[in-house]
């Protein structure tokens, strides 16, 4: 094994739940010493977004079939679009004397430890600069004015950037050592609310994997260590170019005009006291990203058009109605054909939301366990998101099991293994070491990855 995967492998061993007992985390929660769910830098200039998703005309199933709609153009008012239909405020909930907000991005617990900046060129009402975005009051504050035509000509007028970075300790406070894991599977949610919020504006969006995290500090002032005296760090996890997918901006023509510009404004501290938990820095370091090759787009693969489902809605309405599955009876069903036509959403196809800004294959696969579908029989079937990797996962589970294709055609059938009411499901054979390693949500790379 290499130092980082075998990092990896010893991170998810002490943090993953086991039948005896659960990972390591806090004993209780300390509601005194609760985040703030919102990073703000006081002294920094704030620019008022306006709210103006609703005069968006763009149709959910338009985007999911790749059918974007012309390009607008890149100023203030489409800037806020973007934002408010991603990383935005979608309600205010509140229980007796308590008052909490929901986003438009998922979030493991509602904790939000992802923060967003944008890096933009001089725009119409926009100057040129980088800014952290205020998910609360729907704002920009100016972290650095940047005055050289060298950074705007290094966008060359052709799309903007958004940072993406984590707050461990927002995790932390609740969730103890797999915090780190919750950051990841949050940095994958902001991904893709960011690529189909981009696709509603007629945007395509690309994961900019060749940037090193040393560049990311650099771009998003996170390591100036003067404007985080006393608050939380936050580690920088991706790069997203939003905009024309073949004109991305050399990012080292960034960080000279960057190195020149005046920064403003200092972090608030989210919490009075914290608890430390040397794993998080520890699997922090090891996954310290250096400058890579960036990944070539796989070979397009023609694919049929997905069904639509019946309620034609707008994105903005889809955007704003999230919420997470909190509540099942035990007793509805679904047909087999809605989950057919939900999985054919986890298909890359051109253009189309959230897998557009992935340009590496597709390495998460899905094992499903099946209770009510009607038209299929319960038990544990997988779904392989490319037919290729069929004949590793028979060589690496269990060859007794059935691989009994069903469904529809390709590419979105399923593969039957095992029915319920035959014995306790066991994905490896005994006395595999991968059966320590087996989870959905760790396959595949684990940096800015959605399962």
């Amino acid at each position: 094994m290499t130092e980082l995967s075998q990092g990896l492998f010893e991170y998810h061993q002490r943090s993953k739940h086991r039948v005896s007992h659960y990972a390591p985390g806090p004993m209780g929660l300390d509601w005194a010493n609760q985040p703030d769910p919102f990073r703000e830098f006081p002294g920094a200039a704030q620019l008022k977004l306006p709210l103006a998703a609703d005069s968006l005309v763009t149709r959910y199933n338009e985007l999911r079939q790749g059918d974007l709609p012309p390009a607008c153009r890149f100023d203030l008012g489409h800037v806020a679009i973007l934002f408010e239909l991603s990383l935005g405020l979608s309600a205010w909930k509140s229980y007796g004397a308590k008052r909490w907000a929901l986003r438009c991005n998922p979030s493991s617990g509602n904790l939000h430890p992802t923060e967003s900046y944008l890096l933009c060129p001089h725009l119409p009402d926009l100057s040129a600069g980088v800014y952290h975005y205020l998910s609360r009051d729907h704002l920009l504050e100016q972290r650095a004015a940047v005055d050289d035509p060298h950074w705007t000509a290094a966008f060359s007028g052709n799309g903007v950037l958004v940072g993406i970075s984590s707050i461990h300790w927002r995790e932390a406070w609740k969730y103890g050592l797999r915090a780190w894991r919750y950051c990841q599977h949050d940095c994958g949610h902001a991904i893709a609310a960011v690529s189909y919020a981009a696709a509603a504006l007629g945007w395509q969006t690309r994961l900019v994997l060749s940037a090193a995290d040393d560049v990311l500090v650099k771009l998003m002032g996170l390591g100036r260590s003067a404007d985080f005296v006393s608050a939380e760090r936050e580690a920088p996890d991706a790069l997203l170019w939003v905009g024309d997918p073949d004109a991305r901006p050399d990012l080292v023509r960034l960080l000279g005009p960057l190195s020149k510009a005046r920064w403003h404004g200092h972090a608030n501290r989210l919490s009075q006291e914290h608890v430390r938990w040397p794993d998080i820095d520890s699997i922090h370091r090891i996954t310290h990203k250096s400058c890579t090759q960036q990944c070539s787009a796989p070979p397009p693969i023609t694919l049929p058009r997905p069904a639509a489902p019946a309620p034609d809605l707008s994105f903005a309405k889809i955007a704003r109605q999230r919420r997470s599955a909190v509540n099942f009876d035990g007793t509805t069903r679904i047909a087999a054909e809605a989950l057919f036509a939900m999985l054919e959403c986890l298909m890359r196809r051109h253009d189309a939301p959230p897998w557009n800004a992935l340009q590496d294959p597709m390495l998460v696969h899905l094992a499903l366990m099946v209770h009510r579908v009607d038209g299929l029989a319960p038990g544990l079937y997988m779904f392989l998101r490319d037919p290729a990797a069929l004949p590793g996962f028979r060589q690496s589970l269990r060859p007794e099991w059935l691989w009994q294709k069903t469904g529809p055609s390709a590419p979105v059938s399923i593969v039957a293994l095992r029915f319920a009411g035959r014995g306790p499901v066991d994905l490896l054979p005994p006395g595999d070491r991968r059966r320590r390693l087996f989870c959905a949500g760790d396959a595949g790379e684990v940096r800015s990855r959605f399962a």
